[in-house]
């Protein structure tokens, strides 16, 4: 057992200043707590926007985590390179990456309720780096991580055949 902030290097961002209009629409993908999971951002910035502001950028394969509002609590592997704001924090280790979330999205019902009183409560970096994880051999991590990935990629197809079905039936509706 492993403290996450024994193991992982730990950063959030930061969001430039809002009325400063150059900041925005630029070709750096600004990644809200929302988008954690998403291949696409609905936000972007210019170079000015990172460069004058505490935003950071990511990698896509790092492990995300959404600190604040609605989503706290919610972890996901970056499926792109971009920037990130305050409500995020970035995970990087040289342990994998796909384990760590998989039991992050396993214990996310139990962070929210330890900690997180209240509505839309907020997490911080420290808590996150507090959690414990059984950390094996770096090999088994990955054995682990692929099957559960295999899994999840057998879901995702089951769901989208499931939301056809769903549309062909209310086309014969």
């Amino acid at each position: 057992m492993k403290a996450i902030g024994d193991v992982f290097k730990s950063f959030s961002g930061g969001t430039p200043n809002t009325s400063e209009s150059e900041y925005y629409g630029g070709k750096i993908p600004f990644i809200r707590s929302a988008e954690i999971n998403r291949n696409r951002t609905e936000l972007f910035l210019t170079e000015g926007g990172l460069k004058n502001s505490s935003a950071k950028i990511v990698d896509k394969g790092d492990l995300l985590v959404a600190l604040y509002g609605a989503n706290s609590g919610d972890s996901a592997i970056c499926k792109i390179n971009g920037a990130i704001n305050q409500a995020i924090l970035c995970l990087q280790s040289e342990y994998s990456n796909a384990f760590t979330y998989n039991f992050l999205s396993l214990k996310k019902d139990w962070i929210v309720a330890k900690f997180i009183q209240g509505g839309q409560g907020n997490l911080s970096g420290d808590i996150v780096k507090s959690i414990t994880v059984p950390f094996p051999k770096k090999k088994e991590q990955q054995k682990i991580a692929s099957c559960l990935s295999s899994l999840d990629e057998v879901i995702t197809a089951e769901n989208q055949k499931l939301e056809l079905l769903k549309d062909h039936k209310k086309g014969l509706m």
